[in-house]
């Protein structure tokens, strides 16, 4: 047998098992209206793979001191695997771990708070695999409700979202999920770091039809970079927390000239404070396929996907809740 065929063939019965799920049906008007930016303040879980580099640090940071608009009610350790950690549950743990030590700065007690995240990928797209992390976000997504809708924001690979949604289908009702990954529809392919740690995941999240905003890395969100001497004016010296994010940078440059580093994951946070900081445009959900491509179908549901950003306001907001 041709190998483009079985593939092909693969991928053809992992999307007709996807689209069986018994996901709930919503009407696109409804759909629409929950990807409406927000205006007020909104509820929202973080999913991080908090220890996977250093962008994570900034986000969770930021979620939690922008109170005017954010009331954060958890946050979620999501597994990674890269040079730094030896497999998925060994960077789960690890970015718990780093939850706790950045929450301790934040003055916040990690009780009910900061909850583990599965310690592997999903295997299949009809087992969800239960963690602390999607039993929670099953719980309080199941508390809410429409008019008040759980903003989800994972920025790390959706393991644990996609698999909250297997467990309960209902939950698509009641949240609205705001991605970093993958990237734009015209890019090439989506061999990006949090869409490829988790295929199957990402493709439950795309088919399930839940309310669902992207913030693409390429070409999108690689445009907001910092650099050392940004990070050491506006952070060194202002508090433990703003020392403790300018030296994970500094750390992580690895002593590298003309260095500038990418802080994608507060482009999510940042979408919620302010929407009108990131331009997002209506397009169909495309078919995630087995060369990790996007596929365009215009008879899907609508997502909402971001296709630029003003790099500048977004940092100046986060700089001056950093270290007020």
């Amino acid at each position: 047998m041709n190998k483009t065929f079985f593939t092909s063939i693969i991928f053809l019965l992992t999307s007709i098992f996807v689209m069986a799920q018994n996901y709930p049906k919503l009407e696109e008007t409804f759909r629409l209206k929950q990807l409406e930016p927000p205006t007020g303040k909104v509820r929202m879980v973080l999913d991080t793979d908090t220890y996977n580099e250093v962008d994570d640090q900034f986000a969770l940071a930021y979620a939690f001191l922008s109170k005017e608009k954010i009331e954060l009610e958890a946050v979620y350790a999501a597994p990674f695997h890269n040079s730094r950690s030896n497999g998925p549950a060994d960077g789960m743990e690890k970015s718990y771990e780093e939850i706790l030590r950045l929450l301790n700065m934040l003055g916040k007690s990690p009780d009910g708070f900061a909850f583990r995240g599965s310690d592997r990928y999903l295997k299949d797209v009809t087992k969800p695999i239960r963690s602390e992390a999607a039993l929670d976000l099953v719980k309080k997504a199941m508390a809410s409700s429409p008019e008040n809708p759980l903003y989800v924001v994972p920025v790390g690979c959706i393991t644990n979202i996609a698999s909250a949604i297997l467990i309960e289908p209902e939950i698509i009702k009641n949240i609205v999920v705001v991605w970093l990954g993958g990237n734009g529809l015209n890019w090439p392919h989506q061999k990006e770091f949090n869409l490829m740690q988790d295929v199957l995941a990402a493709r439950v999240v795309f088919d399930s039809g839940v309310p669902f905003v992207v913030m693409p890395c390429r070409p999108v969100v690689s445009h907001f970079h910092t650099t050392i001497p940004e990070l050491k004016y506006y952070l060194e010296g202002k508090s433990e927390l703003s020392d403790y994010l300018y030296n994970i940078v500094v750390e992580y440059s690895g002593g590298r000239d003309a260095y500038s580093k990418v802080i994608w994951d507060v482009t999510a946070v940042a979408w919620l404070v302010n929407p009108g900081w990131i331009k997002t445009n209506l397009v169909h959900s495309p078919v995630l396929t087995d060369q990790v491509t996007f596929s365009v179908d215009h008879s899907r549901h609508f997502i909402r996907m971001a296709e630029e950003l003003n790099r500048d306001a977004i940092f100046r907001d986060l700089f001056e809740k950093l270290t007020k």
